[in-house]
Parts: structure tokens; sequence; C-alpha cells
């Protein structure tokens, strides 16, 4: 199973690449809504700055993201719209400024760590490499967002394995946010990448298995597809529940999005 190994510099490309995006939108366009409820391409840029600034402390340092991060434990939703508010002052220039600068920022500090050194976050204390990849998971699921908003089309490389592998590791997010039991049994999840390399994760004899596109997984869990719009198979009872119930990210699961909302899923693969 070839995968990228890179996960620091794969987090900076990705950046870039929706940076090509939002560069070229015209002020009027930052205020155009997404498919995310109440939020406008300004909130989808300003809530990627205030993660970004937040991987940095954590990263860089840890006692000081711990305070803010306690203010996260009673609302959690709550405490990230906070967190996005500074940024919505900012007119449309100086938010894509600071965007670049605090994800410039996280970039540099979670590079000057091993990726295996542990590191605070809001939901568990994790590894530095997996927060790099909880960062591309941000980026493609806004960034979908925003190249929905304005008709884009985005295409995805086998970096999503960063997303994919940590969709897998935090399975049980979904079951999470709803007060839920996550079943013991270990899932199976057989993918295909966009270059068309065969990605496997957990037992080869779970009787519950999803299979099916690595793109689509990351669309599933992300919340940016509904399942009935993606190539994805579920089998058994409590892998097709799953399914419904999928997301990789803390905090309510929002609203989704609905079946036949879009005619595709926005990508055209490996480049």
């Amino acid at each position: 199973m070839a995968i990228p190994k890179d996960v620091y510099a794969d987090l900076v490309t990705e950046g870039e690449e929706l940076d090509q995006i939002v560069a070229n939108l015209t002020p009027a366009q930052w205020s155009l809504p997404t498919p995310a409820p109440g939020w406008t391409i300004a909130h989808q840029i300003g809530h990627l700055a205030s993660v970004a600034r937040l991987a940095m402390a954590a990263a860089a340092a840890p006692e000081a993201f711990k305070e803010q991060a306690a203010k996260a434990t009673g609302d959690f939703d709550a405490a990230v719209n906070a967190m996005l508010q500074p940024y919505l002052a900012s007119p449309p220039d100086q938010l894509l400024a600071r965007w670049r600068a605090d994800r410039t920022a996280a970039s540099q500090a979670l590079a000057a760590l091993p990726p295996s050194q542990i590191v605070p976050w809001l939901a568990r204390p994790l590894p530095a490499g997996i927060l790099a990849s909880a960062g591309i998971m941000e980026l493609f699921a806004h960034g979908q967002d925003i190249a929905d908003a304005v008709g884009a089309r985005r295409e995805y490389t086998d970096r999503i394995w960063h997303l994919t592998s940590f969709a897998v590791r935090t399975w049980d997010f979904g079951y999470i946010a709803r007060g839920l039991k996550a079943p013991e049994t270990e899932f199976r999840f057989e993918l295909i990448s966009p270059s068309g390399e065969r990605w496997e994760f957990g037992p080869a004899d779970s009787p519950q298995r999803v299979t099916g596109p690595a793109l689509d997984f990351c669309l599933l869990t992300t919340r940016r597809r509904h399942r009935d719009d993606l190539a994805l198979v579920a089998t058994g009872d409590e892998a097709d529940y799953w399914m419904n119930i999928a997301q990789c990210y803390r905090g309510s699961p929002g609203e989704g999005r609905s079946p036949g909302q879009f005619s595709a899923s926005g990508a055209t693969g490996a480049h």
C-alpha cells in the first residue's frame, strides 16, 4: 500500500491549492453563502485561520493552548464561533493575509516536531503528525464548501490518505457527537485512492465493512456529501448505520448535505 509519507509537506501543499481558489475571488464573492448554513466564504476562511492558530499554539506553546482549550469544554460549537468572530471583522484582503500567516505559522510549528510527538488538542492529545492530518481534513472540508459556492472543481491526489487515515482513527466521533455508544466490533475499510492504490484499514475478517473510493469516504466523513450520492458500499448492519452518522470532526454534526444536492463530487481525481 503506497502512501504519502510527509504529512507536513502535504499540509502546506493542500493550503496552497485552496489559496489559489480564494486568491482570485472578488471582495463581493467573500460574502457568498456556502453549503454550510449561515456561513459565507469569509466564515470558512476565518474558521480555517482560527483552527490554524490553535494548531500553532498546540505545537509551539502547549500550556497556553490548554488554557484556550479549557474554554471549549462546555459548549464546543459556541467556542468555535467565538474564535471565528475576530476574523470576520477584517475585510477580505486582510482576512486572506491573516489566514496565510496563521497557516504558515501552524505548518512551521508542527514541522519542528517529530510526527510521533504527542501534543494537546481539543478532543484528546494526539501525535503532531496526526494533528497535521486534522489540518488537511479542515482544508478538505471547508475548501469543498468554498469550491461548491463558487463552482470551482478541485483535483485530489493521494494526499487525501492523511484525511482517510484520520477519519478511520476518529470513526467513533459520529457516535460521540450523538451521545451513542460505539459498537465493539472493529470495522474494515477497503478504499481505492485517486491514483488507483488500494488502502486497507481494520481486520480483514470483520463482518462490518465499508468499501469504495477513498475520495467518497472523505466526502462522507466530513459530511460534505450525502451517502446516497457516493459510491460507497456498507456491509453489515452496524456499518450501514455508521454511514448515516459518520463524521471525523468534533462538535455537532450539523445538517450535512441532502441527497442529490450536488450533481458530482466536485473532484476530478489525481493530477
